[in-house]
Protein backbone atom coordinates (compact mmCIF):
# COMPACT_ATOMS: atom_id res chain seq x y z
CA UNK A 1 0.00 0.00 0.00
CA UNK A 2 0.88 3.57 -1.14
CA UNK A 3 0.82 6.38 1.41
CA UNK A 4 2.09 9.94 0.33
CA UNK A 5 1.52 13.31 2.06
CA UNK A 6 -1.86 15.07 0.82
CA UNK A 7 -1.28 18.15 -1.33
CA UNK A 8 -2.78 21.28 -0.52
CA UNK A 9 -6.02 20.94 -2.10
CA UNK A 10 -6.90 17.46 -0.11
CA UNK A 11 -5.73 18.83 3.42
CA UNK A 12 -9.21 20.40 3.87
CA UNK A 13 -11.02 17.22 3.42
CA UNK A 14 -9.39 16.04 6.94
CA UNK A 15 -11.93 18.01 9.11
CA UNK A 16 -15.75 18.06 8.99
CA UNK A 17 -18.00 19.03 6.25
CA UNK A 18 -21.46 20.12 6.01
CA UNK A 19 -24.05 17.57 4.74
CA UNK A 20 -23.51 18.93 1.10
CA UNK A 21 -19.96 18.74 0.84
CA UNK A 22 -20.11 15.02 2.34
CA UNK A 23 -22.86 14.23 -0.56
CA UNK A 24 -20.48 15.99 -3.03
CA UNK A 25 -17.41 13.86 -2.16
CA UNK A 26 -18.41 10.50 -0.83
CA UNK A 27 -17.89 10.93 3.00
CA UNK A 28 -18.27 7.34 4.40
CA UNK A 29 -17.58 8.68 8.14
CA UNK A 30 -13.88 9.29 9.92
CA UNK A 31 -11.92 7.36 12.53
CA UNK A 32 -11.00 9.49 15.42
CA UNK A 33 -7.94 8.00 17.38
CA UNK A 34 -5.18 8.31 20.05
CA UNK A 35 -1.86 6.82 21.84
CA UNK A 36 -2.99 7.42 25.27
CA UNK A 37 -0.88 8.86 27.91
CA UNK A 38 2.08 6.64 27.12
CA UNK A 39 1.99 6.87 23.62
CA UNK A 40 1.70 2.92 23.25
CA UNK A 41 -1.89 2.47 23.38
CA UNK A 42 -4.68 2.91 20.39
CA UNK A 43 -7.96 3.48 20.95
CA UNK A 44 -10.47 4.71 18.29
CA UNK A 45 -13.58 5.77 17.98
CA UNK A 46 -15.88 5.31 14.72
CA UNK A 47 -18.31 8.10 13.29
CA UNK A 48 -20.86 7.52 10.45
CA UNK A 49 -21.33 10.11 7.84
CA UNK A 50 -22.68 8.47 5.17
CA UNK A 51 -23.30 5.12 6.16
CA UNK A 52 -25.09 3.67 3.18
CA UNK A 53 -21.90 3.70 1.56
CA UNK A 54 -20.22 1.47 4.80
CA UNK A 55 -20.30 -1.74 2.70
CA UNK A 56 -18.70 -4.39 3.85
CA UNK A 57 -15.72 -4.28 1.07
CA UNK A 58 -15.48 -1.01 2.67
CA UNK A 59 -15.13 -2.09 5.98
CA UNK A 60 -12.57 -4.77 4.85
CA UNK A 61 -10.40 -2.22 3.13
CA UNK A 62 -10.59 -0.01 6.22
CA UNK A 63 -9.13 -2.81 8.27
CA UNK A 64 -6.49 -4.09 6.15
CA UNK A 65 -5.61 -0.09 5.77
CA UNK A 66 -5.16 0.88 9.68
CA UNK A 67 -3.96 -2.86 10.10
CA UNK A 68 -0.59 -2.19 7.64
CA UNK A 69 0.02 1.37 9.42
CA UNK A 70 -0.45 -0.60 12.78
CA UNK A 71 2.92 -2.09 11.65
CA UNK A 72 6.50 -1.82 13.21
CA UNK A 73 7.81 2.33 12.36
CA UNK A 74 4.25 2.38 10.17
CA UNK A 75 2.22 5.92 10.85
CA UNK A 76 -0.19 4.47 13.51
CA UNK A 77 2.47 2.05 15.34
CA UNK A 78 2.71 4.54 18.21
CA UNK A 79 3.17 8.68 18.73
CA UNK A 80 6.71 8.38 18.82
CA UNK A 81 6.98 6.58 15.30
CA UNK A 82 4.35 8.63 14.38
CA UNK A 83 6.29 11.91 14.60
CA UNK A 84 9.15 10.07 13.01
CA UNK A 85 7.34 9.34 10.20
CA UNK A 86 6.17 12.55 9.55
CA UNK A 87 9.69 13.81 9.98
CA UNK A 88 10.53 12.07 7.00
CA UNK A 89 8.06 13.93 5.22
CA UNK A 90 8.14 17.80 5.95
CA UNK A 91 6.06 18.79 2.73
CA UNK A 92 3.00 16.52 5.02
CA UNK A 93 3.17 19.64 7.43
CA UNK A 94 0.08 22.34 7.62
CA UNK A 95 -1.22 24.61 10.08
CA UNK A 96 -4.57 23.15 11.63
CA UNK A 97 -6.40 24.49 13.80
CA UNK A 98 -4.17 25.22 16.71
CA UNK A 99 -0.92 23.19 15.70
CA UNK A 100 0.89 22.01 12.99
CA UNK A 101 -0.46 19.00 11.91
CA UNK A 102 0.68 16.50 9.19
CA UNK A 103 -1.47 15.05 6.51
CA UNK A 104 -1.07 11.74 4.73
CA UNK A 105 -3.29 9.54 1.78
CA UNK A 106 -3.75 5.88 1.46
CA UNK A 107 -5.70 4.86 -1.73
CA UNK A 108 -7.52 1.45 -2.36
CA UNK A 109 -8.99 0.59 -5.52
CA UNK A 110 -12.23 2.26 -4.89
CA UNK A 111 -11.71 4.47 -1.74
CA UNK A 112 -9.41 6.97 -0.23
CA UNK A 113 -8.19 7.73 3.48
CA UNK A 114 -7.05 10.93 4.34
CA UNK A 115 -5.64 11.20 7.37
CA UNK A 116 -4.49 14.29 9.47
CA UNK A 117 -1.47 14.00 12.41
CA UNK A 118 -0.84 15.42 15.66
CA UNK A 119 1.87 13.32 17.36
CA UNK A 120 1.17 15.11 20.75
CA UNK A 121 0.29 13.79 24.37
CA UNK A 122 -2.76 14.61 25.88
CA UNK A 123 -4.30 15.10 22.40
CA UNK A 124 -5.93 12.89 19.86
CA UNK A 125 -3.47 11.70 17.72
CA UNK A 126 -5.05 11.00 14.38
CA UNK A 127 -8.25 11.48 12.33
CA UNK A 128 -9.23 9.11 9.41
CA UNK A 129 -11.47 10.51 7.03
CA UNK A 130 -12.65 7.81 4.55
CA UNK A 131 -14.07 8.94 0.85
CA UNK A 132 -15.31 6.91 -2.30
CA UNK A 133 -12.08 7.71 -4.29
CA UNK A 134 -14.01 8.98 -7.57
CA UNK A 135 -16.17 11.36 -5.42
CA UNK A 136 -13.39 12.65 -3.74
CA UNK A 137 -11.13 13.35 -6.80
CA UNK A 138 -13.99 14.61 -9.28
CA UNK A 139 -14.96 17.08 -6.61
CA UNK A 140 -11.15 18.40 -5.67
CA UNK A 141 -10.72 18.60 -9.90
CA UNK A 142 -13.72 21.08 -9.95
CA UNK A 143 -12.42 23.02 -7.07
CA UNK A 144 -9.72 24.45 -9.53
CA UNK A 145 -12.28 26.72 -10.85
CA UNK A 146 -12.42 28.67 -7.83
CA UNK A 147 -15.54 30.31 -6.66
CA UNK A 148 -17.04 32.40 -8.83
CA UNK A 149 -18.66 35.46 -7.06
CA UNK A 150 -20.80 37.95 -9.45
CA UNK A 151 -23.18 41.25 -9.21
CA UNK A 152 -26.93 40.80 -9.58
CA UNK A 153 -26.58 41.50 -13.31
CA UNK A 154 -24.41 37.72 -13.79
CA UNK A 155 -20.94 39.82 -14.23
CA UNK A 156 -18.12 38.34 -12.58
CA UNK A 157 -16.24 40.22 -9.97
CA UNK A 158 -13.61 38.27 -9.05
CA UNK A 159 -12.66 34.59 -7.52
CA UNK A 160 -11.53 32.97 -4.32
CA UNK A 161 -9.97 29.37 -4.28
CA UNK A 162 -11.74 27.19 -2.12
CA UNK A 163 -11.66 27.68 1.30
CA UNK A 164 -10.54 30.94 1.10
CA UNK A 165 -12.43 34.33 2.66
CA UNK A 166 -14.55 37.45 2.01
CA UNK A 167 -14.98 40.16 3.32
CA UNK A 168 -18.74 41.56 3.66
CA UNK A 169 -18.94 45.23 4.60
CA UNK A 170 -22.91 45.88 5.88
CA UNK A 171 -24.60 49.31 4.72
CA UNK A 172 -23.84 50.54 8.16
CA UNK A 173 -19.99 49.68 7.63
CA UNK A 174 -19.37 46.84 10.24
CA UNK A 175 -16.93 44.07 8.46
CA UNK A 176 -17.54 40.39 8.82
CA UNK A 177 -15.05 37.81 7.28
CA UNK A 178 -16.34 34.39 6.21
CA UNK A 179 -14.77 31.29 4.85
CA UNK A 180 -16.15 29.78 1.72
CA UNK A 181 -16.26 26.52 0.18
CA UNK A 182 -16.38 25.41 -3.75
CA UNK A 183 -19.99 23.06 -4.30
CA UNK A 184 -20.12 23.16 -8.05
CA UNK A 185 -20.39 26.18 -10.99
CA UNK A 186 -22.90 28.02 -9.64
CA UNK A 187 -23.71 27.04 -6.04
CA UNK A 188 -21.44 28.08 -2.81
CA UNK A 189 -21.27 27.66 1.05
CA UNK A 190 -20.75 31.55 2.64
CA UNK A 191 -19.95 31.30 5.94
CA UNK A 192 -22.94 28.01 6.98
CA UNK A 193 -24.72 29.01 4.78
CA UNK A 194 -25.57 27.24 0.83
CA UNK A 195 -25.87 30.13 -1.62
CA UNK A 196 -26.93 30.07 -5.59
CA UNK A 197 -23.91 32.84 -6.49
CA UNK A 198 -26.94 35.14 -7.79
CA UNK A 199 -28.86 34.60 -4.78
CA UNK A 200 -25.68 35.86 -2.52
CA UNK A 201 -25.50 38.83 -4.95
CA UNK A 202 -29.19 39.82 -4.86
CA UNK A 203 -29.15 39.81 -0.94
CA UNK A 204 -25.97 41.60 -0.79
CA UNK A 205 -27.60 44.14 -2.95
CA UNK A 206 -30.87 44.33 -1.64
CA UNK A 207 -29.07 44.37 2.27
CA UNK A 208 -27.29 47.69 0.74
CA UNK A 209 -23.61 45.19 1.65
CA UNK A 210 -20.35 45.00 -0.61
CA UNK A 211 -18.20 41.72 -0.64
CA UNK A 212 -14.54 41.39 -1.63
CA UNK A 213 -11.74 38.83 -1.65
CA UNK A 214 -9.66 38.47 1.46
CA UNK A 215 -6.10 38.52 0.91
CA UNK A 216 -4.73 34.88 1.23
CA UNK A 217 -3.56 34.76 5.61
CA UNK A 218 0.12 34.35 6.29
CA UNK A 219 1.00 31.10 8.36
CA UNK A 220 -0.06 31.72 12.10
CA UNK A 221 3.04 30.73 14.72
CA UNK A 222 2.02 27.33 16.88
CA UNK A 223 0.14 27.67 19.36
CA UNK A 224 0.12 25.76 22.52
CA UNK A 225 -2.48 22.65 22.20
CA UNK A 226 -5.80 22.04 24.20
CA UNK A 227 -5.72 19.11 27.10
CA UNK A 228 -8.70 17.00 26.26
CA UNK A 229 -10.08 14.17 28.04
CA UNK A 230 -9.82 10.28 26.72
CA UNK A 231 -13.22 8.68 25.94
CA UNK A 232 -12.68 5.32 25.90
Amino acid sequence: MEIRPLTPEEQKYTYAQSMQLEGQTGCIGHLRGDFADSGYGFYTTWFDHRAQWKTDEFKAELDTVINELREDKGLLHNRYDMRAFARRYPVSAFQGNYCTEYGFRADTEKHAFLFRCNPTRDDYNFYCYCYVKEWLDRHIGRTEQGIRFIDSGYKELFRIPDGGKIIITSAWGEKTELACRYIDETHTEVGNNLFHICEFAERMERNGATYEPKPPEQPQSQKTPKHKNYER
